[in-house]
């Protein structure tokens, strides 16, 4: 088995097979655009820490005890097949995809997750929609339980959420009428059996027919039609991606999985205009939502 070419041009990236104490391999998605900024970050990040080299076509990594990046889940099981024991750092991959794997090997697999915390798309709801205190949730039979936490954090922030299940596409438009008619607002998660390309469209319409918004799962989804979501810039993913790395040179191995320490919040104009919903300003409400998680937790020690 072989792994995708990485033949981009980037600043601190080796351009060579050598493999010292300092190497760092780096599997890219196959979006050349893609990897070549998350890599060029990545090298700016670590400076003199490590040389990041590119797994070319013909390598295997039998053997190989440097640390592999792989840059989405594609580039990360293909890394996992061809050797068990490589250490991995994973970017651009979700919490679900990924947690299993770092359980079963603490300190050899580790990643900077890609997805947003659910309760921080859900305080983005609320100071998008200050008024707002019900959230309506739309999950399948397989995704009920990644919502339990986020259903239990949610009333020390003056929230309260419920579940509605469909499992086929027959379901889902008369459970997301239920659904609006609980929720002040549609926390929509990263459940690819709803949240798609093909039912999006359809979600998006019936919500906002009723005056409803839908928040996250991600900055894609507003650019589809989402009226916000939260997300984490790459300079915030690659520099805490550059510190694991750091800590696996020096230490031998990763630290746990984490989700980057700076969010932003993306916003659909077009359709906070049409549904004639005032726009605060976009780093206000990252702000916000900031203070907020940080005060609740502060009073909860």
């Amino acid at each position: 088995m072989c792994l995708l070419l990485l033949s981009w041009p980037a600043t601190g990236v080796a351009q060579n097979n050598k493999t010292n104490a300092s190497a760092v391999y780096v599997v890219g998605s196959g979006n050349t655009p893609l990897d070549q900024h998350v890599t060029r970050l990545l090298a700016e990040q670590l400076g003199d820490a490590a040389t990041l080299v590119p797994i070319r076509d013909n390598q295997r990594l039998v053997g190989l005890d440097s640390p592999v990046v792989a840059i989405g889940p594609v580039a990360f099981t293909k890394i996992r097949q061809m050797n068990r024991d490589a250490p991995i750092l994973a970017l651009m991959v979700e919490k679900p995809f990924i947690k299993g794997y770092a359980t079963r090997s603490p300190g050899q697999v580790s990643a900077i997750y890609y997805d947003v915390p659910l309760l921080r798309q859900a305080l983005t709801g609320k100071f998008m929609l200050p008024q707002a205190t019900r959230v309506a949730l739309l999950a399948s039979t397989e995704s009920v339980e990644r919502y339990e936490d986020l259903i239990d954090l949610l009333p020390a922030y003056n929230l309260q959420a419920r579940l509605f299940i469909a499992d086929s596409d027959d379901q889902l438009i008369p459970t997301l009428v239920r659904a609006l008619t609980y929720g002040d607002f549609v926390l929509a998660g990263s459940d690819d059996a709803i949240y798609n390309p093909r039912n999006i469209k359809h979600i998006l319409l019936t919500a906002y027919r009723r005056n409803k918004i839908v928040i996250g799962p991600s900055q894609a989804y507003v650019k589809a039609g989402v009226l916000a979501s939260s997300y984490a810039p790459f300079p915030a993913m690659t520099e805490m991606a550059a510190n694991h790395l750091k800590v696996y040179l020096a230490e031998g191995q990763f630290p746990d999985p984490d989700y980057p320490g700076e969010y932003r919040v993306e916003v659909n104009e077009q359709v906070a205009r049409s549904l004639n919903i005032p726009l605060p300003k976009r780093e206000w409400i990252a702000k916000q939502v900031d203070e907020l998680i940080r005060s609740v937790e502060e009073g909860s020690e």
